[in-house]
């Protein structure tokens, strides 16, 4: 029960936080707005209080996010470079990469990284294969090289 009630209380300062309202009006309906939300997430079965926490996790993804945030930035760069035509033009792949690795977090956070890195997209995940559309014929390589793949894995423990 402690860890049911401490998820209810992250959203609702994150929403107070977040909102930087204090009218009573306001403050009501983001009070509601957080209940739908935990009541939405507790069917769904995603409370944290039903899930072992992952504090490793936390910790390891300071080291991953610095990584994804450079590879991010020169990304930018390349599409930008395409954009004002100092670049080759545009190849786009449709590529399947497979992900390895061990848990539905884990490729969800890989799906994920490849879509925030510009360029490239993950258009769908099914199991572990992923299905991925790329820009240019280095995006692909990119991709393909497996380097993201083999990060997220260690952020989630393996390896």
């Amino acid at each position: 029960m402690p860890r049911i009630l401490s998820s209810l209380l992250v959203l609702v300062v994150a929403w107070g936080l977040w909102s930087g309202h204090g009218e009573p009006l306001i403050v009501g309906f983001g009070a509601l707005s957080c209940l739908a939300v935990f009541g939405i997430s507790r069917r769904m079965d995603r409370v944290v209080g039903e899930q072992p926490l992952d504090y490793g996790l936390a910790l390891r993804s300071l080291g991953y996010l610095p990584w994804l945030l450079l590879q991010i930035v020169k990304s930018n760069l390349d599409v930008a470079r395409l954009i004002v035509g100092s670049a080759p033009t545009v190849h786009s792949h449709l590529i399947r990469v497979q992900a390895d690795q061990a848990t539905e977090l884990g490729r969800v956070i890989y799906a994920n990284s490849i879509t925030l890195t510009p360029g490239t997209i993950t258009l769908d995940l099914r199991g572990q294969d992923l299905l991925v559309h790329a820009l240019t014929r280095s995006a692909a390589e990119g991709v393909q090289e497996g380097e993201m793949g083999r990060r997220v894995s260690r952020l989630e423990g393996q390896g």
